[in-house]
């Protein structure tokens, strides 16, 4: 059962009072596993983005197009890897778990905003 917007926010100061006390014991309770994982995803895509490059040029040199084509094919692979680990690394400071609930509340934050401006809108024009 997810957490109410009350309670996600009451954990969320709690989480920054113990970062302000002890931001030693707070980063150790943290733990880095997805950090180290997500870091070292995005390494092997930069890596394979730049292999990619090599074939894409081994391809244009020796005239093969279909080497080329790969060569494109493992550098668009490589980026979308990377820009998604990167997206998915959680910040330093930030508990691992709340990466994977933040988009989802910050979404339904921003539909509460877009709800209320469209409820308000609505009442100024029947004030009107």
């Amino acid at each position: 059962m997810p957490l109410s917007e009350h309670e996600q926010r009451m954990l969320e100061q709690m989480e920054r009072a113990l970062y302000a006390e002890d931001p030693k014991f707070a980063s150790a309770l943290e733990g880095s596993g997805l950090r180290t994982y997500t870091r070292r995803r995005v390494y092997q895509a930069v890596a394979g983005f730049l292999v990619g490059i090599a074939l894409l040029m081994a391809g244009m040199v020796a005239q093969l197009i279909w080497v080329s084509v790969v060569g494109f094919l493992v550098m668009l692979g490589c980026a979308v890897l990377a820009v998604t680990g990167w997206r998915k690394a959680p910040k330093p400071g930030e508990h691992p778990t709340g990466a994977v609930r933040r988009p989802v509340r910050a979404t339904r934050s921003m539909m509460d905003r877009i709800e209320e401006r469209w409820q308000r809108r609505r009442d100024e024009q029947q004030g009107r």
